[in-house]
C-alpha cells in the first residue's frame, strides 16, 4: 500500500488526500498549525488517514505532497524527503507571497525554487492547474473521449512516470511540459491555467504560454 505525505492540508492538498483514499492510498497529512488542528478533516478522510507534523508527513509518504503558500517553502522539512517524489502544487501569487524579483523577471520557476530547497528530492509539477474542487469530480476513465488532461513537469523521469501514472488513476490524461524550467508554462494567467481541456487542448494552450506578461 502506498502512503502519501501531503505538506498542507488546504484546498488543493486536503482534495488530493480524498482522491488518494478513493483510490487505495494511505495518507499523513500536516499542515502549519499543527495535528490536532486536523481532526475533523481526519475523521472525514477515515481510517486511512492520520494527522502529523509536516516532518512526520515527509517521513511517513513514499510520495510527498507539498502543498503550501510560496512563501512557506522554506518551512518544507529536507531532510524526510530526501529520495523521494515530491509533487509540487504550488502558483505564485504575488498578492499572498510578496513580489519576488527571479519569479517577476522569469529566471526561474516556483518548482525550480523547491527543487532548489530539496536538492536531494525529485520535485515533480502536479495539480497546480487545477481547481481544488475539479480532482475529486470531473475524473474519467481511460479511454473517455475529451478526457480532461492535467500538466507536469520534472527533471526526473520517474517522477514524470509516476505523476502519470496517479493522474490516470484520478481519472486525467498526462501532457509533460519537459523540465522544471519549462513549468512556467502550465502557471497562473497562463492559457492552460485552470482551464477545462483535454491532451491536444493543454499541448496547443501550453506552446501559446508567454513567459512574461
Amino acid at each position: 500500500m502506498t502512503t502519501l505525505g501531503i505538506i498542507g492540508a488546504g484546498n488543493i492538498g486536503s482534495q488530493v488526500a480524498r482522491a488518494a483514499i478513493a483510490h487505495g492510498y494511505d495518507v499523513v497529512i500536516a499542515n502549519s498549525r499543527g495535528p490536532e488542528t486536523l481532526s475533523d478533516l481526519v475523521a472525514e478522510l477515515g481510517p486511512q488517514a492520520r494527522a502529523a507534523t509536516a516532518a512526520d508527513a515527509g517521513a511517513a509518504g513514499d510520495v510527498v505532497v507539498v502543498s503550501v503558500p510560496l512563501n512557506a517553502l522554506s518551512q518544507i522539512p529536507v531532510a524526510p524527503l530526501a529520495g523521494k517524489i515530491v509533487l509540487d502544487t504550488n502558483n505564485y501569487y504575488f498578492e499572498r507571497d510578496g513580489h519576488i524579483e527571479a519569479l517577476d523577471t522569469g529566471q526561474t520557476t516556483t518548482s525550480q525554487l523547491l527543487q532548489e530547497h530539496l536538492p536531494t528530492s525529485k520535485v515533480v509539477k502536479a495539480f497546480n492547474q487545477i481547481r481544488s474542487g475539479d480532482i475529486t469530480t470531473d475524473g474519467t476513465p481511460a479511454g473517455t473521449q475529451n478526457r480532461r488532461a492535467l500538466a507536469t513537469s520534472s527533471d526526473f523521469d520517474d517522477a514524470v512516470a509516476w505523476v502519470t501514472a496517479f493522474y490516470d488513476e484520478l481519472g486525467f490524461d498526462t501532457v509533460n511540459v519537459g523540465p522544471l524550467s519549462e513549468s512556467w508554462r502550465v502557471e497562473r494567467d497562463r492559457p492552460a491555467y485552470v482551464v477545462r481541456q483535454n491532451a491536444t487542448e493543454l499541448t496547443e494552450n501550453l506552446a501559446a504560454a508567454n513567459r512574461l506578461p
